[in-house]
């Protein structure tokens, strides 16, 4: 189970950092549409095709052939493809990989020096500014690693290679717009290995349906202004379907009697409903009674627990890792003021010939687990959840030697 997210590109990026508009023209390009250049063979007679491609939804041969010009294929990128989705770190591990005392300092500096733009952002698409920083955060470190690939050459490289050619294809001409508005350099133009762009790193296509010029100077550039980059940002989240003046993530006491079973992304109960089942804010208060969460545990109930709302699923949109999203949501939070979690004493991560193994055993029980990859994805988590609750072990979701010992 690769970690892709909904967007293309890989967590492999977020992992990295912490080592170191309508279309005005007539071409209809925001919408990516079916690959419909044949993938693989040679590269030459592929670009070739490519031009024709654009040529044929009504680009001038002129811009085309410049846009061209010094294409080529990666290696580096196919080779970090082929490398990415081997993302095993726990929810604790990673969290506290990536969120800092330093990383939280440079956040709330960034929020003062910002402040209008946040403001403006808030009035305009309801996001809040701990959000857009936590994501700003874990893409980029703030803009310091943006990716130093091709971007041109990585998605051309990605539109040939014949395992998603009809997600990158539409990209190209996405970046071949982006050109045509003088928003995109084909030779100068880098970022992350799957095309992604800027400070908090777009696909051209969404940089097409969402980009903002926040500085006011003409332009989207993403790569140099935070204010374009944050602003495209939460236009992109709010097209996602984020809620204005709603909460993400709340961290909760829940009581040792709980029915685990109820648990999980997904299954959702109103926050009043909640409450009635002992569930408590670990500080301040809940969300309106009348709206709906899933109470989260991301180590099992030995562990951190979250009341996640609707707009913590937008996130998904952004990442697919449910270890990422609850990361990022939560140092949202911190941002705003949260205080550390209560790590509490989880059972510890199976290692991978374990996870491997529980995999195994699930699959042959019926349980669709994906790949047998060592990932605790979403199909393996809710797969571990029935298991647990026929066996009669508390139904956490959270694979334990007990369980795999157990089946």
């Amino acid at each position: 189970m690769q970690n892709l997210p909904a967007r293309v590109s890989s967590i492999a990026s977020a992992i990295a950092t912490t080592v170191a508009m309508t279309v005005a023209s007539t071409i209809l390009l925001a919408t990516p549409a079916a690959a419909r250049v044949p993938c693989g063979g040679s590269f030459s007679s592929f670009l070739a095709q490519m031009k024709a491609e654009a040529i044929a939804r009504g680009y001038p041969k002129r811009t085309v052939e410049r846009f061209f010009a010094g294409a080529r294929q990666d290696p580096k990128t196919l080779k970090a493809d082929r490398a990415q989705g081997v993302f095993r770190m726990s929810f604790i591990d990673f969290s506290r990989r990536v969120i800092s005392k330093y990383r939280l300092n440079l956040a709330r500096k960034h929020a003062r020096e910002l402040d209008p733009v946040f403001r403006r952002i808030a009035r305009r698409y309801g996001i809040p500014r701990g959000v857009l920083l936590a994501l700003w955060a874990l893409e980029t470190d703030f803009g310091q690693v943006q990716g130093d690939f091709n971007t041109l050459n990585s998605l051309l490289t990605l539109s040939h290679d014949c395992r998603r050619p009809e997600l990158f294809q539409p990209q190209v001409l996405a970046a071949l717009e982006l050109y045509r508005r003088g928003d995109f350099d084909p030779a100068r133009t880098t970022g992350a290995w799957a095309g992604e762009i800027g400070m908090v790193q777009m696909l051209p296509g969404d940089i097409l349906e969402n980009g903002v010029d926040g500085d006011g100077d003409g332009h989207v550039r993403l790569k140099t202004s935070p204010a374009d980059a944050l602003m495209s940002g939460a236009r992109m989240l709010q097209a996602m379907g984020w809620r204005a003046n709603q909460p993400w993530l709340q961290e909760i006491a829940v009581p040792a009697t709980l029915d685990w079973s109820k648990t999980g992304v997904g299954k959702t109960l109103t926050v009043a409903q909640w409450q009635r089942l002992g569930v408590k804010a670990r500080t301040g208060r809940l969300g309106p009674a009348a709206l709906r969460a899933s109470v989260i545990l991301p180590m099992g109930r030995k562990g951190p627990a979250f009341l996640a709302y609707p707009n913590f699923n937008v996130l998904f949109k952004w990442n697919q890792s449910f270890t990422y999203v609850t990361s990022a949501a939560y140092f949202a939070t911190r941002i705003e003021g949260a205080p550390v979690y209560d790590a509490g004493q989880p059972d510890p991560l199976l290692s991978l010939a374990q996870m491997k193994a529980l995999q195994q055993k699930l699959a042959r029980r019926g349980y669709d687990v994906g790949e047998i990859d060592g990932i605790l994805g979403a199909g393996t988590r809710d797969a571990v959840q029935r298991e647990q609750l026929r066996l009669g072990l508390p139904a956490d979701g959270w694979p334990t030697a007990e369980l795999l010992n157990r089946l």
